[in-house]
């Protein structure tokens, strides 16, 4: 009985360490990720937890499909560079 109670609660706590960091990661990474997609994987992390922070992973994450800079700045900056 002990061992599910504590089976449990690991669980619970990786759910809770699955959202924030989706969470983080959508929010400081995603840098050309349009807002409302934003909001989903934010959603669906919050409603998901685990299954949701897998999801996000293998259709975002992996494919590191929204990295970088946002595309109105791309490559071909035209702004000095400050040091």
């Amino acid at each position: 009985m002990v061992v599910f109670a504590i089976g449990l609660v690991l669980l619970w706590i990786s759910g809770i360490v699955a959202v924030i960091w989706v969470i983080y990661d959508v929010l400081t990474n995603q840098k050309r990720m349009p807002d409302t997609e934003k909001v989903v994987w934010i959603l669906v992390a919050l409603f998901l937890t685990l299954i949701g922070a897998l999801l996000y992973y293998l259709i975002v994450k992996r494919e590191r499909k929204y990295e970088g800079e946002p595309e109105e700045y791309g490559e071909n900056r035209e702004e000095p560079i400050v040091y």
